[in-house]
């Protein structure tokens, strides 16, 4: 069976893209393994690293291991901003379109937070008469109509809307990451019942003692992650730093296109108590959450952010460290269902904010979550995953 992985990001990219990217090939692998499958083959067609431009990493343009070759492809240098995404995509898209110009595929999954390489995943499918597995992380016109209300460029809605229709109705297996998505994929979709497969927890995360002794030390709040407009950031953090100088300290990991608007706040307000830093690797996160005594969470107050489920709970949830999160909607309700030791506040909602962390830091510093770890294991989720990839490969052949 041979099967093609399209993906924008892949490790050594950093964030829960290249994560959940490279979550599905290992997990192909051993699936396949275990039932004896003979013949698999995995392209995966990805990009070199490029999520942010203030942290680079090394990586082969080609890599084979065993049934596994990846090919990443070169970008131009990019801000995060839409206009060079945009011409990011083009390239990636017109790469991949040279790559596949002459093979055939059993499968092509497409694992996709914005909508483009999922309609690249329909496209190649369709020219190799693939089956179609897409696996949707975001639903990029939910999000795109909120952050284009006010911009002329909210015109083109009607073409992505379409666009989304299409890629959706090529598939032949719907995966979504969050339940929150389900109404949503209902009305694009009707004759496709989606699978329901999260984010989950790694095993270095399940591996890893995070506990942490401190005295006497003022507490820290870390937030590690995208700094976009998704993220609302600078509305929340500059004001509850003020407000609590002298009390708590703010550690902020990430890059993204609000960070220059978090700095501008930040140094206006001048509260001194917010260390802004660079994205940092996997291995030397885990550190940061080590010394972290709680851990932020913000998704800024768009209705479409009331539909996803932010990978990060998974990851916070690991460390036991106390959790504040503005969120809403189903993000909302799984934290309060699933999640123990966790403060929600309404998004970008300041006071809100800096009550529900006092209330925090002045609970345990370490939580009991080992029933949701167990739960929630990547490895288990990834694998019900790849079987169902792989049972669509054979029903094809």
């Amino acid at each position: 069976m041979r099967i093609l992985l399209l993906s924008f990001y892949y490790p050594p990219d950093i964030g829960p893209g290249p994560i959940r990217a490279k979550s599905i090939v290992d997990a192909l692998r051993v699936v396949s393994d275990l039932s004896g499958a003979a013949n698999l083959s995995i392209d995966v067609l990805t990009t070199m690293p490029n999520r942010y431009h203030s942290m680079t990493a090394d990586a082969l343009e080609v890599e084979a291991f065993g049934e596994v070759t990846i090919r990443r492809f070169r970008l131009p240098a990019h801000k995060s901003d839409m206009a060079g995404q945009s011409r990011a995509f083009v390239v990636y898209a017109n790469a991949v379109q040279r790559q596949v110009k002459n093979e055939a595929y059993d499968v092509v999954i497409a694992t996709s937070s914005r909508l483009l390489t999922a309609s690249l995943g329909a496209w190649v499918a369709r020219k190799s008469h693939a089956k179609l597995y897409l696996d949707i992380r975001d639903l990029f016109t939910d999000t795109l109509t909120n952050l284009l209300a006010n911009n002329p460029l909210r015109m083109l809605l009607p073409l992505f809307n379409w666009l989304e229709r299409w890629t959706f109705r090529q598939a032949d297996r719907l995966n979504v990451v969050s339940a929150g998505f389900l109404r949503h994929m209902q009305a694009v979709v009707p004759t496709i019942q989606p699978t329901v497969l999260t984010n989950g927890i790694d095993g270095e995360f399940l591996n890893t003692d995070f506990s942490l002794v401190r005295s006497n030390a003022m507490p820290l709040v870390l937030y590690a992650g995208n700094m976009g407009d998704g993220q609302g950031l600078h509305r929340v953090i500059p004001p509850v730093a003020r407000a609590l100088q002298g009390q708590v300290n703010f550690r902020l990991l990430g890059d993204g296109g609000r960070k220059q608007d978090l700095m501008a706040a930040l140094s206006d307000s001048s509260s001194g108590n917010v260390e802004v830093l660079a994205p940092v690797s996997r291995e030397a996160l885990l550190n940061q959450y080590r010394n972290a005594d709680a851990l932020l969470l913000h998704l800024n107050d768009y209705p479409a952010f009331q539909k996803v489920l932010p990978s990060k709970i998974f990851e916070y949830a690991a460390t036991g460290k106390p959790i504040l999160a503005g969120v809403s909607g189903h993000a909302a309700q799984f934290l309060r269902e699933q999640v123990p030791g966790v403060e929600i506040f309404s998004p970008c909602d300041v006071i809100a904010m800096e009550r529900g962390l006092k209330r925090l830091l002045a609970g345990p510093r370490m939580i009991d979550r080992k029933a949701f770890c167990a739960r929630y294991q990547r490895n288990i989720i990834m694998q019900r995953l790849a079987e169902d990839i792989l049972s669509l490969g054979s029903h094809k052949l």
